[in-house]
């Protein structure tokens, strides 16, 4: 849906985060950026749950570490409810609250010493149903959950059953994800228009029962599944 003028309608954004000089920091970064709308801003983790019901934003950033409900387990409320994507802010590169939000379906994750360009494009990609907010990042934390022994959410559950209703073309586009590929790069390596690919990415969520792109990625490299 486009306005009178024919521009795409902002990206709603919910700010949730309990330092109130970071708050005022992100929030002074977007509302200076284009189509970037801030709807509102929470300061704990009950907050955020409470008004992403109410405004229905379209991405939440959220602070892993907050008061009354820690970030992860807002994350978790929010997704399961399908309020909004969720990319959570942390100080540590790759800490336990990190990944405690990918398993909770978080979109990706961004550090809180990022500059402002970086907040920016992160809070775009996410919004346009990117979950990579930043592919080296990403595989790095790939890497990690699939390692041996390390922290692959695979330890908590089994494999899920979906894996074996996957089409040829949709385990080709989650061999992409595994890669850390957008929909764009999948769609020029698989020969197949980026739309068909974000249907592909929908559908296969869908039926693996997963939240976020970073999970099927995971899950892709605990698998074995390449694309292209």
């Amino acid at each position: 849906m486009r306005d009178e003028t024919g521009a795409p309608p902002p990206v709603r954004v919910l700010v949730a985060e309990d330092q109130q000089a970071v708050r005022a920091g992100l929030v002074l970064i977007l509302r200076h950026a284009r189509g970037i709308e801030v709807a509102g801003e929470a300061g704990d983790g009950e907050e955020a749950v409470r008004l992403a019901r109410e405004l229905r934003p379209h991405v939440v950033l959220m602070d892993v570490q907050m008061p009354r409900l820690d970030g992860v387990t807002a994350t978790e409320r929010i997704t399961r409810e399908q309020l909004a994507d969720v990319l959570v802010l942390t100080t540590f590169d790759l800490d336990e609250y990190v990944f405690g939000a990918l398993r909770a379906g978080a979109a990706g994750f961004l550090l809180k010493d990022s500059e402002a360009a970086q907040v920016v494009e992160a809070v775009r990609t996410v919004a346009r149903g990117e979950g990579m907010v930043a592919p080296a990042v990403t595989r790095r934390l790939i890497a990690e959950f699939a390692r041996p022994g390390g922290r692959s959410p695979a330890a908590a559950r089994p494999c899920p059953p979906g894996l074996d209703e996957l089409t040829p073309r949709e385990r080709e586009v989650l061999g992409c994800l595994g890669a850390g590929l957008s929909n764009a790069e999948a769609a020029a390596r698989l020969g197949m228009a980026e739309a068909t690919v974000k249907t592909h990415v929908s559908r296969l969520l869908a039926k693996l029962g997963l939240r976020s792109r970073t999970q099927a990625a995971v899950l892709a490299q605990e698998s074995g599944i390449t694309g292209g």
